[in-house]
């Protein structure tokens, strides 16, 4: 597994996806820059922009990279010959997922050294009316990186049973959008607004919120762009969704790409 591992690893930094979405971490340094467009929040306006670059470009890699790695592997038949050695399904399966989520928790540490030299800077040339919390700072990168891991395995859980690129890529597109609004589709339904809809209705969306993923929880730039206290409960409470929605994904992967046939 670690072989698979590692070669998944070298196989994302020759990947010309990789190479493109790259690009777009050239934008970071621009952003005390364009911060400077407001006259009274500018150090709030670098992080925020920080985080949202830092976000776009996960979610850009998951998509991509989570949504054509095995797809690529099959249609090349490097699955075919791996498989030929001692290896299991299983671990080859766990080896690519691992490979995936190291290099997004590499990309969000490098990106997020990046950021905070750019926060910093723009604190120092426009004081903020409140400090800069970095431990909060630090914990919005690190949660992000964990909300598109998540991601990955889902589109990992999806490319086990496509013969295309497009059910993955697209199916991941689609949990992520979904998965951003449940929070807000769940909340509505128990307002009295939702009270509206037909108990059929009420029923189905939440159950589908227990379901689908909820990335909301993941979402902590409020806490860093204010420097809100994060709460201790909450955050260990999306740790722990995080390590069981995962685990189940990647158990339904392990199953469906063990009974799949290879042709």
């Amino acid at each position: 597994m670690f072989e698979v591992f590692r070669i998944t690893l070298k196989g994302i930094f020759r990947d010309r996806v990789f190479h493109g979405i790259l690009v777009a971490a050239v934008l970071l340094p621009l952003v005390p820059s364009v911060s400077q467009l407001s006259m009274r929040q500018v150090t709030e306006l670098s992080i925020t922009l920080s985080l949202s670059l830092i976000s776009f470009i996960l979610l850009l890699l998951s998509v991509f990279l989570g949504g054509t790695s095995l797809w690529k592997d099959i249609d090349r038949r490097y699955t075919f010959s791996v498989l030929s050695l001692p290896i299991s399904r299983t671990r080859f399966l766990l080896g690519r997922f691992l490979g995936l989520a190291a290099f997004l928790l590499l990309a969000a540490l490098v990106l997020g050294v990046v950021a905070c030299v750019v926060v910093s800077i723009t604190a120092g040339n426009y004081p903020p009316d409140r400090p800069v919390v970095w431990g909060n700072v630090f914990a919005a990168i690190v949660f992000d990186a964990l909300k598109y891991i998540l991601l990955v395995a889902a589109a990992v859980a999806l490319s086990t049973v496509s013969t295309s690129f497009f059910l993955p890529v697209f199916g991941t597109i689609a949990t992520m959008l979904v998965g951003s609004a449940s929070q807000q589709v769940y909340e509505y339904v128990q307002s009295p607004a939702g009270e509206k809809l037909t108990p059929l209705l009420r029923q189905c969306a939440n159950a589908l919120y227990y379901v689908l993923p909820n990335f909301s929880a993941f979402d902590l730039k409020v806490n860093a762009i204010y420097g809100v206290p994060l709460s201790g409960q909450g955050t260990l409470l999306t740790v722990l969704y995080f390590a069981v929605y995962v685990a189940m994904l990647l158990l339904v992967a392990t199953v469906l790409f063990s009974r799949r046939e290879m042709k």
